[in-house]
């Protein structure tokens, strides 16, 4: 995967900041080993450094941070340079995940994780797709920050428990622990069962058409008796401020909203976070990203992002790599 791919024109992006000053610096055309391992990996700690704390902006800074130590490191003393830069994203990480909590405490209505516009390639490693899903992301988000660290990169990234150790300042044996008591914790929270891209497609398209054309019947069909409704507006857009549970409200909800709306409205279908999602345009400009859970084959789970500050990812393509 490129490691330029989704972010060259972005001027708060480490990767270019890093890239131009260390030239610059050079006086010529040529990067230095730093500047390189840091592009070479930026796409994978990128990843590391979001589902770690579900918002790309936080993640974005946590690059910049981790660049920041890895130009003053002595690289003749690093053995493994990519073990090193995810040791230092991980404590960055863990960090700001602290401090995201208390934001988290203060927050309007439902916090949802940021949404990101995905490139095919992500849907296609089945695993990374998972994780970076809606609904597992905001599985992650009821673990402890050590606990989240240790099992992003014990399950999703591979490292080993010596590793893991390192970055978390914990003994290997207590990291083991963590992992198992992170992964029953997970495993009794993620969805039930592995839905392939077309049944979701299919069922996706079932539930655009009817909430276009107000069938609330067709929504029925598509929805579990159970199926929850989590609307993220920030306090500066409206949305739900408490989770609306059961078929019959989130139907109604669904026809109801968007009868109401003047505006001109149109649902689209997009990869989001590895899956298909839908985004919701009022006269043409981006309103909602609505990511979807899917057990046996019902939606369970529908996740409205309307906060303006967290849909900045949706104009191109993010690269997210393991």
């Amino acid at each position: 995967m490129s490691g330029h791919s989704g972010h060259a024109q972005d001027p708060q992006d480490p990767q270019d900041d890093t890239t131009t000053t260390t030239t610059e610096r050079r006086g010529g055309g040529h990067t230095d080993p730093a500047t390189e391992a840091f592009v070479t990996h930026r796409n994978l700690l990128f990843t590391v450094a979001y589902e770690m704390l579900g918002s790309a902006a936080d993640a974005e800074d946590v690059l910049q941070e981790t660049w920041l130590r890895w130009a003053g490191v002595d690289l003749g003393a690093v053995r493994d340079r990519r073990a090193y830069l995810v040791r230092i994203t991980t404590r960055q990480a863990l960090s700001r995940l602290r401090t995201l909590g208390r934001r988290k405490e203060s927050y309007v209505g439902s916090w949802l994780p940021e949404p990101l516009l995905t490139a095919p390639d992500v849907a296609e490693d089945i695993e990374l797709a998972d994780s970076v899903s809606m609904a597992m992301m905001l599985v992650l988000e009821t673990l402890t920050p050590t606990e989240r660290a240790v099992f992003v990169l014990r399950e999703v990234f591979d490292l080993e428990y010596e590793e893991i150790a390192e970055a978390v300042d914990k003994s290997p044996a207590a990291v083991r622990q963590t992992a198992h008591r992170a992964r029953a914790h997970v495993a009794a929270r993620r969805p039930r069962g592995v839905v392939s891209p077309t049944e979701t497609r299919g069922a996706l398209e079932a539930f655009r058409r009817a909430v276009q054309t107000g069938d609330l019947q067709g929504l029925l069909d598509i929805l579990a008796p159970d199926v929850v409704l989590l609307g993220d507006g920030g306090g500066i857009k409206q949305a739900v401020l408490r989770p609306v549970t059961g078929a019959d409200k989130v139907a109604r909800l669904m026809v109801g909203g968007l009868i109401k709306q003047a505006a001109e409205v149109s649902l689209a279908p997009a990869q989001v976070n590895g899956h298909p999602a839908l985004i919701l345009r009022l006269d043409g400009a981006l309103d909602t990203v609505m990511a979807v859970r899917f057990d046996d084959g019902l939606i369970t789970g529908l996740y409205a992002v309307r906060n303006p500050e967290k849909l900045t990812h949706m104009r191109r393509e993010t690269a997210l790599h393991r």
